[in-house]
């Protein structure tokens, strides 16, 4: 089970909800009382006015509108921000503004999306050598365009 409640300055949010019967994002809204002016360029913090407890095994992604991204160049700068199972404050959304003009956030503005997913809680165990493998330790490009 999932849980999640307001906190007590927004009680006339919205809580995280799909948009459509299959989507896989919840629209987490700003939980700001005046506007907020993010300049081009600029990254501001934004609260949503909900807190979450998530089973162990869970974690929730928080991840970019992509309406926001394709109209005004505003994405999570942090994607996908973990909020791990324990967390129980208030979610917030680190908002880049990487377009040309300056963007207003307005209170219950749609501006992100909480994605819960599995995770799996493996541990590493430290040897001398790590096995072979095809790509070695070719890094970034190795594989081509």
């Amino acid at each position: 089970m999932f849980l999640c409640k307001r906190t007590p300055d927004a009680p006339d949010l919205p809580l995280p909800a799909r948009q459509t019967p299959l989507a896989a994002g919840l629209d987490l809204h700003a939980n700001v009382h005046e506007e907020v002016c993010i300049k081009k360029g600029a990254r501001r913090l934004i609260p949503t006015g909900i807190c979450i407890a998530l089973p162990p095994g869970y974690e929730a992604q928080v991840r970019p509108r992509s309406g926001l991204a394709f109209r005004f160049g505003v994405t999570v700068l942090n994607t996908p921000g973990t909020v791990d199972a324990d967390y129980r404050g208030e979610l917030c959304v680190l908002l880049a503004n990487l377009g040309e003009e300056d963007y207003i956030v307005r209170r219950g503005d749609r501006i992100a999306q909480l994605v819960i997913a599995r995770v799996e809680m493996g541990a590493l165990t430290e040897v001398a050598e790590l096995p072979e493998s095809e790509r070695g330790s070719g890094g970034y490009g190795s594989t081509g365009v």
